[in-house]
């Protein structure tokens, strides 16, 4: 008998070890639960490591800080969905300041308005269903009224964001949030701008999404906004 065949008959031989599987739940339980002012922080600082703008501020007041964002970027045409709370209260706002801004919903299948899509619309303003401090990500959750291609296409992405409803990780969103029960067609993690670097290993932004992402990160009123200031930066 060759030595090959020996040590293979060996290994066959050897009883199979039992499969352990690995205990997750356990493991992330062992983790410390953190302030949310801290996870805030924290969240914010990877954030505007990789490029993206996060804008502090608060429930009664998010849409005048998106009236300032459509102003400082020179928006001209914003793509939203008037059919939900907030893209319906964004329109109202913005409708009655003095620039002119045309503002419509994604309401044609793609195909009959690719081109304008793709080459006039500046901007597309979403909500998005929470963050993850760990990895600096905003969760995207696209619904009918607002599918995947409003926060894709347009080259600045504009995405409201209630920041008590920030996790530690993937693990402790998915199992608060009961993803078991049901997940959207596509639900993804947004960690800042799309960016490449396959050309020479220079980075180029815009290349697979938009090329400028700002978050509208809505605080909670007990957390202050110079303590998450303070810390991120």
């Amino acid at each position: 008998m060759s030595a090959r065949n020996s040590i293979l008959g060996k290994l066959r031989a050897a009883p199979a070890a039992a499969a352990v599987e690995p205990d997750i739940a356990a493991f992330y339980a062992a983790r410390p639960q953190r302030p949310l002012t801290a996870m805030i922080a924290e969240w914010a600082m990877m954030m505007r490591a990789v490029r993206t703008e996060v804008v502090f501020c608060r429930e009664p007041d998010w849409d005048a800080a998106l009236v300032r964002v459509v102003s400082d970027k020179q928006i001209g045409r914003l793509l939203l969905a008037p059919t939900t709370a907030h893209g319906k209260r964004a329109m109202d706002t913005l409708a009655a300041q003095p620039k002119p801004l045309r503002m419509h919903g994604y309401d044609r299948a793609i195909d009959e308005w690719k081109a304008e899509l793709f080459n006039e619309v500046d901007a597309g303003f979403t909500s998005v269903r929470a963050g993850i401090c760990s990895t600096g990500s905003l969760i995207a959750w696209p619904t009918p009224d607002e599918p995947r291609t409003m926060s894709l296409v347009p080259p600045v992405h504009i995405a409201l964001f209630d920041a008590s409803r920030m996790y530690d990780t993937l693990y402790q969103a998915m199992q608060v949030e009961g993803w078991k029960n049901g997940l959207p067609t596509n639900s993804l993690l947004i960690s800042g701008p799309s960016k490449t670097s396959d050309i020479q290993q220079t980075v180029a932004y815009g290349a697979h999404g938009p090329r400028e992402l700002i978050v509208l990160c809505v605080l909670p009123t007990d957390v202050s906004v110079n303590d998450v200031e303070g810390t991120a930066q």
